[in-house]
């Protein structure tokens, strides 16, 4: 990285000595007949351009350039044009027609090069600059959620997850998010947590989502689909632009007061002689989180039937603690009192952003970039239980040369959990901290649970003086006798204590980890004219560092090396009606074997208003590096990741016993001593019982995905967009628990080992978790619809359909991946940008069917969303004068409790008011 920013910086000290061309012009509204601010006007193929001032003038300098060449005129909300100039002091001057809505919108993220959006090979969405400046949604990212095929998991006021296609989660690792072009996940977590870390929502340009496998061009982690965030240029986006948002949540929910939120966002840019220019941004949200408090009882030991609130084993959604349970002899199941969600997590979230670039022209088509983004905020987060990323810090460097047919890139990013924990762990751990014996004695954290179940279970047989017996609320109460109450001092004390307790010995989530990536593209079309070839790669080092907390690398360095590069070719057929591409890509993780990853494609012009298209698509997704290598002892089992260094020296996956045999031969073997056999004979008698495990390490994960579209654009008022797709999916990174005895699995003979079978009832075993894969296989399809029509005064309605099947064939559920997808979803949208006197609206409904939800969290039992829908709703009025912008918006505008994801917080509305002054100190 260091020696990449020095070329960046010698760079800046080249002067470029060229003939030079000023050219000037004037922009305005064909309609209105009024100059145009801001309207950016480059040279086609060039990085070279400028915007017009408040009067719609313009002055460029252009090193000379080969006559004629093109300049291209755009600005949002107008159709972009192209001029020709053809001599040296030329004067332009465009009216620019106005559009609503641009219809046929460039895009990149499909083939990696620019082109019409009904052109793509495969499915696209897109959200434009103006779609992001008229939001209805409390963000741009919440409004993501409205376009067609998008999935979206709240977690927190700060983390929404996205994904597509199929195969979602709160935290996931199947789909790629980037920020020009920089990979935004945390290098601990390994996936994006939402926007919590990105862009704010005046220097966002655009967004662009593929669905689906992407894997071809954009490597392993793009297995459900990439989303690639633009920020502003500083040289087309100049001036400060300040925002400032307040709303309000908590709206009529028991137990909660209502709650205000704070947005603060500035942005500044200036550009100097068109060669250097800068930006620098900060923004600021903060608020009180939605409460997780769903208190259903999902005890997995307990009937159906005999669960609910008076259930003494019951063990709540959205309390933790009470996990911990116990059959009492004469009793039944007893859990531990456990803490509410709520006296455990901060809810006072925040997200700060802070970001900065430099961008220098070195010549017409040669420019450099250094940026640096910081964030830091909280969030909650659903996993395998709920987490706190309390003050969670990420931090990216991004050096960049590009021209207009290539780039080269280089980042690094940075992750540092500060104050993260694990609300359920905390629970338990201020459980054991005050635990007193019948003598009313402390205990040891180590005695604690069992001192507990002790107390209550001499409360209930009548044992304890003044208690009632058979009665398990006064059996409780006695056994809870000295229990911490949140809100006490003594409660307080033990949570911080717990919080910043790291590993096996407290909650704390402890991680400094980092990834540096290199990549680079060049279009090598201009000298292949037969065809447009395309090539580039990639190379990504991981760092990873838990201090042992995590992974054994305390004394030792964990690092991953992983490479890839590709090759995408197209051509033109039969009048340049028929455009065929074929992609392929290879990538190499050092820990596992290479894999390669083709995708052909064809799109077929009927005329300039109907594309057909056709794709058969591949995706691969390499294990985490905590897939790869978690190593933690857990006390009766240790979670061991995949990777073969992993298990070096453990021989335990070469050496082990599957568990299910190894519980039928304990069942086994305790029948035959309890019937008075001698332990050799018991032993010798049911080893045949067993089975060695046959588990392999672990590797990618596979699809193949066929789709098939059709898009057209009807009298220059109508896009319409189908596609079906269909996917088979293998391989699936699973867990699987193995018992390895102290001795050979097998004996000198080939068969089972008498040795090691005594193993298993002298104690001399241990239990490990194992990552590998799944040799079950699945298969998802899906359709989709969408309609955007531009009616007459400035009118814009839209709708699209989403289907989604899963077919599970004869694959065992405990084996694949949660699908946690609703199979119907629809969206709708209606808005007018000025309907009077520069009042605008904007209309968003969501819905979606029901769906059983598997996670972690509730140990990959279901639970049901419910079907639900939404409203995002806007009015704005703009201060022409001012150039400002006041907005008066909802989002969930009915306040309807909507669950995303099973053991999340359920969402309520906001509404929210603000103002956006755009273009100050231009």
């Amino acid at each position: 990285m260091k020696a990449i920013l020095l070329l960046l910086f010698s760079f800046f000290s080249l002067t470029v000595f060229a003939q030079e061309t000023q050219l000037s012009g004037t922009i305005t509204d064909a309609a209105t007949k009024e100059p145009l601010r801001g309207v950016s006007i480059t040279v086609k193929d060039n990085l070279i351009g400028t915007i017009t001032n408040r009067e719609g003038l313009f002055k460029l300098t252009v090193p000379k350039l080969k006559l004629p060449f093109n300049l291209v005129v755009s600005s949002v909300g107008f159709e972009r044009q192209e001029i020709a100039v053809t001599t040296t002091g030329q004067e332009v001057s465009i009216a620019l027609q106005p559009q609503t809505v641009q219809l046929n919108e460039m895009v990149f993220a499909a083939r990696r090069v620019n082109e019409g959006i009904l052109e793509s090979p495969v499915s696209i969405e897109k959200m434009t600059t103006q779609a992001i400046q008229e939001n209805p949604s409390f963000t741009f990212y919440d409004g993501l959620q409205h376009l067609k095929g998008i999935d979206a998991v709240t977690s927190s006021i700060t983390y929404k997850q996205i994904n597509t296609r199929g195969f979602n989660d709160t935290g996931n690792s199947r789909f790629l998010q980037l920020i020009d072009g920089v990979d935004n996940q945390t290098p601990g977590l390994n996936f994006s947590v939402g926007n919590q870390f990105g862009a704010s929502d005046i220097d966002v340009e655009s967004v662009e989502i593929i669905p689906g496998a992407a894997s071809a061009l954009y490597g392993p982690v793009a297995f459900n689909g990439v989303l690639s965030m633009h920020t502003k240029d500083p040289f087309t986006y100049q001036g400060l632009t300040v925002q400032a948002k307040t709303g309000i949540n908590h709206i009529a929910e028991n137990g909660v007061q209502p709650k205000g939120l704070y947005d603060f966002a500035a942005r500044y840019a200036k550009a100097f002689n068109n060669r250097l220019a800068f930006k620098i941004n900060a923004s600021y949200l903060s608020g009180v989180d939605w409460y997780a408090n769903n208190f259903t009882d999902v005890s997995s030991q307990t009937a159906a039937a005999q669960r609910g609130p008076n259930n003494p084993g019951r063990d709540a959604l959205n309390i933790y603690g009470d996990e911990v349970s116990k059959p009492l002899p004469g009793i039944g199941l007893v859990s531990r009192t456990g803490y509410e969600e709520k006296d455990l997590m901060n809810y006072n979230v925040y997200s700060l952003k802070l970001n900065g670039a430099i961008h220098y022209r070195i010549s017409n088509n040669l420019e450099a970039i250094y940026q640096y983004n910081f964030g830091r905020g909280t969030a909650s987060y659903t996993g395998s239980s709920r987490y706190d990323l309390n003050n969670f810090v990420l931090q990216t460097h991004r050096a960049e040369l590009k021209g207009s047919n290539f780039f080269l890139r280089s980042y690094a990013v940075s992750e540092n959990s500060h104050d993260s924990y694990n609300t359920r762990s905390l629970a338990q751990f201020i459980n054991r901290d005050w635990v007193q014996n019948l003598d009313g004695q402390p205990v040891s954290p180590s005695e604690a649970d069992n001192m507990w179940f002790t107390r209550y279970a001499h409360a209930f047989n009548g044992n304890a003086t003044g208690v009632t017996a058979s009665n398990h609320a006064a059996a409780r109460t006695f056994a809870d006798q000295g229990r911490f109450l949140p809100g006490t001092n003594s409660f307080d004390q033990a949570k911080e204590a717990s919080i910043h307790n790291y590993g096996l010995s407290g909650a704390g989530v402890f991680s400094n980890s980092k990834f540096y990536h290199t990549e680079g593209q060049y279009d090598f079309s201009r000298f292949t004219k037969v065809i447009e070839l395309l090539a580039g790669g990639s190379f990504r080092y991981y760092d990873m560092f838990t201090n042992g907390s995590l992974f054994d690398d305390k004394n030792q360095k964990i690092t991953i090396k992983e490479y890839g590069s590709f090759v995408q070719a197209s051509k033109k057929l039969f009048d340049d009606k028929l455009k065929l591409t074929a992609s392929l890509r290879y990538d190499k993780n050092e820990n596992f074997d290479g894999n390669f990853t083709p995708r052909f494609s064809g799109v077929y012009a009927i005329n300039k208003a109907h594309y057909f298209r056709a794709s058969f698509q591949t995706g691969f997704r390499n294990p985490t590096p905590v897939d790869q290598f978690i190593n933690l002892n857990v006390g009766p089992i240790t979670i061991l990741g995949g990777a073969p260094k992993n298990s070096r020296g453990l021989n335990v996956y070469e050496n082990s016993f599957t568990a299910t045999s190894v519980g039928a031969f304990g069942g086994a073997f305790g029948a035959a001593v309890a019937g008075g056999k001698p332990f050799p004979q018991a032993v010798a008698e049911n080893l045949n019982l067993l089975q060695k495990s046959n588990v392999a390490y672990i590797k990618p994960e596979q699809q193949k995905a066929f789709e098939v579209g059709y898009k057209s654009y009807l009298a220059s008022k109508l896009l319409v967009d189908l596609n079906y797709y269909y996917s088979s999916y293998t391989d699936f990174i699973l867990n699987t628990v193995v018992i390895q005895p102290q001795n050979n699995v097998y004996g000198p003979d080939g068969k089972i080992n008498f040795a090691a079978a005594s193993d298993i009832p002298g104690g001399k075993i241990h239990a490990f978790q194992l990552y590998t894969n799944a040799p079950d296989k699945v298969s998802a399809q899906g359709a989709g619809v969408s309609l955007t029509y531009l009616l007459n005064k400035g009118y814009n309605v839209g709708g699209n359909v989403t289907w989604s099947d899963f077919n599970l064939k004869n694959a065992n559920r405990d084996n694949i991946a949660a699908f946690n997808t609703p199979e119907y979803s629809t969206n709708f949208t209606l808005s007018n940008s000025n309907v009077f006197r520069d009042f605008g609206f904007n209309l968003a409904w969501h819905w979606q069917s029901a769906f059983d939800w598997y996670g972690t969290f509730n140990g990959n039992e279901p639970g049901r969303i419910q079907a639900y829908s939404l409203v995002d709703a806007q009015i704005s009025k703009k201060l022409v004068k001012a150039n400002s912008t006041i907005k008066l918006g909802a989002s969930n505008l009915f306040n309807n409790r909507v669950y995303q994801a099973y053991g999340s917080p359920a969402i309520g509305a906001i509404y929210h008011v603000s103002i956006i002054f755009n273009d100050l100190l231009k």
